[in-house]
C-alpha cells in the first residue's frame, strides 16, 4: 500500500465520469449515446493511464520548502514563504496545503500555483497570531498534477518547525519615530508646550532671539561684554516601570487579543522609548503574587530582558492584590520613579476598593494608571433607540460610560494621573503621556 500513498485521484475523473454515466442513462431513449459513453470510457481511461505515467515518472520531481520567521509578533501580520521548484519537464499544477499551528483553526487552507518546467517560484502567505506561545507547524504537502489534471501526486516535505510568539515587537519601528533629538519641541505623536525646564545644566552658549530671558548667566556675560545663557537639558536615568496587572479584569477580549496582550505590547514599545531617552526601563507584572520582574536598568541587554519577561507572562485571571503590589514596591523600588500601571475598571466602586493602595504608592512615586474603555459600550451609546428595550440598553451604556469618567476625575482627586484609552490607541496614548511627563519635568 505505501506506494499508493501519494497517489490521489483529482475531481476531474469524476467528473467525467458522472458524465459518462449521464450519456449511458441517455443512451436508453436515444441508442447512438450508448457507442459514444463506450468510446468516452475508453478515452477517460487512456488519458488516466498516460498522466499517471507523466506524473509519477521519476522520484522527487518537486522541491519544496517553507521559510518561516524566527519569531512571530503578536497581533501583527507576519509573512511565511513557500519555496517550490519544478523539475518535471511539463507544466506543474500544484496545490499548496501548508499544516499551520493549531492556534489559528484554519481548516480550509489551500494555495493554487503554476510552476513552468525546470523553474523555481516563492509564494507567500500572511499569519496573524492572538496569543503568545509556541506555534507548530506540521508538513507542508504538495499535490502536483499535469495539464490533464486527473491525478496529482503528493510530495510530503518534513518542515515541522516551532515559531514562538512574542510581543508586538513591530511596533518598534512604527514608533521610531518618536525618538527624536533631545532639543526638539514635539513630543510623540501630538505637540506639547514645556511649562519650564529641569535644572539639569548642559552647556553656557550665547543668547539668541527667542531664549528664555530667566536662563542669563550674568557673571559669564559680564566676562565676555555679551549676552550668554544657560543651557539645560532633560534630566536623564530616572527610573520608568510598567506594572501589569494580570488579573482576571485584563482577559476582555478587543479584536481577537486580551486586555493583557494589549497592554504587554505596549509595554515593549514604551520600554524602547524609554530607552531612547536615556532613562532606565524595568517591569512587572502582579495579580496573587509578583512576577516577572526586570529591575529599571539603562544597559545594553535590558530590551531583551524586557521581551523574554513579556512573553513569558501566564496568567490563571486570579484576583489581582494591590496590596501585596504596594508592598514590594515599597520594598524594592525605593527611588522616586515614573510607575505605568496597566489595569482596568469598570466601576467606581471597583476602584474604590483598591483606592487606598493606590494613593499609597502615589506618596513616593509618579504613579499614572492606564485603563480602558468599553468600546462595545460606545457603540450602544451611539446607536439610534428605536425601541423600549434599546432605550433601556442606551440609559445603561451611558451609565456605565459616565463612570469611567468619574474614576478619571477621583483619581486626579488624590493627584493620580490616568490614561482613559481604547485598546487600539493604548501604545500611543501611553508615550504621549510619557513624553509630556519628561516634558513638563514631573518626574
Amino acid at each position: 500500500m505505501k506506494p499508493l500513498k501519494p497517489f490521489y485521484i483529482q475531481p476531474r475523473f469524476f467528473y467525467a465520469g458522472i458524465c459518462i454515466v449521464v450519456l449511458f442513462a441517455l443512451s436508453y431513449f436515444i441508442p447512438v449515446l450508448f457507442n459514444i459513453a463506450q468510446l468516452c470510457i475508453l478515452v477517460l481511461l487512456g488519458l488516466f493511464f498516460i498522466d499517471v505515467l507523466i506524473v509519477f515518472a521519476g522520484k522527487q520531481k518537486i522541491e519544496a520548502k517553507r521559510i518561516v520567521p524566527d519569531k512571530f509578533s503578536n497581533g501583527d501580520t507576519n509573512q511565511i514563504k513557500i519555496y517550490i521548484k519544478n523539475n518535471y519537464a511539463f507544466v506543474a499544477y500544484a496545490e499548496i496545503i501548508d499544516e499551520v499551528p493549531e492556534q489559528f483553526q484554519i481548516r480550509n487552507f489551500k494555495i493554487k500555483a503554476t510552476i513552468y518546467p525546470k523553474k523555481d517560484k516563492f509564494i507567500s502567505y500572511n499569519l496573524t497570531p492572538k496569543e503568545r506561545g509556541e506555534y507548530h507547524f506540521g508538513f507542508l504537502n504538495i499535490y502536483a498534477s499535469s495539464a490533464i489534471k486527473l491525478v496529482a501526486k503528493r510530495f510530503m516535505f518534513e518542515n515541522e518547525v516551532m515559531v514562538p510568539t512574542y510581543p508586538s515587537f513591530k511596533q518598534l519601528k512604527k514608533f521610531e519615530l518618536l525618538n527624536i533629538n533631545k532639543n526638539a519641541m514635539d513630543y510623540g505623536l501630538k505637540k506639547v508646550r514645556r511649562l519650564g525646564h529641569t535644572m539639569e545644566f548642559e552647556q553656557i552658549k550665547d543668547y539668541v532671539l527667542g531664549d528664555d530671558l530667566r536662563t542669563i548667566n550674568w557673571k559669564a556675560t559680564a566676562k565676555k561684554n555679551q549676552l550668554m545663557v544657560n543651557q539645560f537639558q532633560d534630566e536623564k536615568s530616572q527610573p520608568v516601570y510598567s506594572i501589569i496587572d494580570k488579573g482576571r479584569i485584563m482577559k476582555m477580549p478587543f479584536n481577537g487579543l486580551s486586555l493583557l496582550d494589549y497592554a504587554i505590547n505596549a509595554t515593549l514599545v514604551i520600554s524602547n522609548i524609554v530607552l531612547k531617552k536615556h532613562d532606565k526601563a524595568g517591569m512587572l507584572s502582579f495579580s496573587k503574587k509578583i512576577e516577572n520582574v526586570v529591575v529599571a536598568e539603562r544597559r545594553s541587554g535590558q530590551m531583551q530582558l524586557v521581551l523574554e519577561a513579556l512573553y513569558n507572562i501566564k496568567t490563571d485571571y486570579f484576583e489581582s492584590d494591590f496590596g501585596r503590589l504596594y508592598a514590594n514596591i515599597k520594598r524594592h523600588i525605593t527611588h522616586r520613579s515614573l510607575l505605568l500601571m496597566y489595569t482596568n475598571f469598570e466601576t467606581l466602586d471597583g476602584l474604590n476598593r483598591q483606592l487606598p493602595y493606590l494613593k499609597a504608592i502615589a506618596k513616593n512615586h509618579l504613579l499614572v494608571v492606564v485603563f480602558f474603555k468599553n468600546t462595545e459600550i460606545d457603540k450602544l451609546i451611539n446607536n439610534k433607540a428605536d425601541t423600549v428595550q434599546q432605550v433601556y440598553d442606551k440609559i445603561i451604556a451611558e451609565k456605565f460610560d459616565f463612570e469611567k469618567r468619574l474614576i478619571v476625575n477621583e483619581l486626579k482627586k488624590f493627584g493620580i494621573y490616568s490614561i482613559l484609552t481604547t485598546p487600539e490607541n493604548l501604545t500611543v496614548d501611553t508615550i504621549n503621556k510619557y513624553l509630556e511627563i519628561k516634558a513638563r519635568g514631573l518626574l
